[in-house]
């Protein structure tokens, strides 16, 4: 059954800006989770499906609303699957966007292998002990920069090219990214098997 009005569980402002207008497009008013008096979930757990539930539950339970939630980040094989959960602090728990970027080409520099892959966990709860979450999981295969390239997108898009030689996620045009993005998938497999349409194509 679709719900009215669903909660977004992010206080991340690139994630409800990618997010939000393809959810609402399914037909579902979305409220972002900075539209409530709310403490951050704690995100303690190894991998990301048990992030995105936490975040899932952890919205409904203080907003009564059922609720969205991804956990997503970039895995870099040389790096031992570094940043991975860790992605959004891994140069610390107040890092900003361009302190990871720098953490993470400091830590290839020399390496000679730079694949990597964004990937997405998106879980959908009609409430918080719901026992049967829709789970859906999206991946982006790339490979990791020497510098940054491009002025859109957030996180580590400036970084993270679609082939070697580029370009970079941050130079995409929005809607080709959300095309191609872990994020896109995940929200159009989530979309599909909550049977609440194509809106997210």
């Amino acid at each position: 059954m679709r719900p009215s009005r669903i909660v977004l569980a992010t206080g991340n402002t690139g994630k409800v800006r990618e997010m939000q207008s393809h959810l609402e497009a399914a037909g579902v008013e979305v409220l972002p989770q900075s539209a409530f008096d709310m403490p951050p979930a704690l995100e303690d757990a190894p991998t990301f499906v048990e992030n995105a539930l936490k975040k899932a539950r952890h919205a409904a339970a203080h907003t009564g609303l059922p609720a969205v939630a991804d956990d997503s980040g970039l895995v870099v094989p040389a790096l031992g699957g570094e940043p991975g959960v860790h992605s959004a602090r891994y140069a610390g728990e107040a890092a900003s966007d361009e302190d990871n970027v720098a953490k993470l080409l400091a830590a290839l520099e020399g390496v000679a292998d730079r694949r990597a892959w964004f990937h997405c966990a998106m879980v959908y709860v009609t409430h918080p002990q719901d026992p049967t979450p829709v789970i859906a999981e999206g991946r982006w295969v790339g490979w990791v920069a020497t510098a940054a390239q491009g002025e859109g997108g957030f996180g580590y898009d400036p970084v993270f090219c679609l082939a070697p030689e580029g370009p970079s996620a941050a130079q995409l045009p929005p809607a080709e990214k959300h095309r191609l993005s872990h994020r896109g998938q995940a929200l159009r497999a989530l979309l599909q098997r909550l049977d609440w349409g194509a809106a997210a194509t």
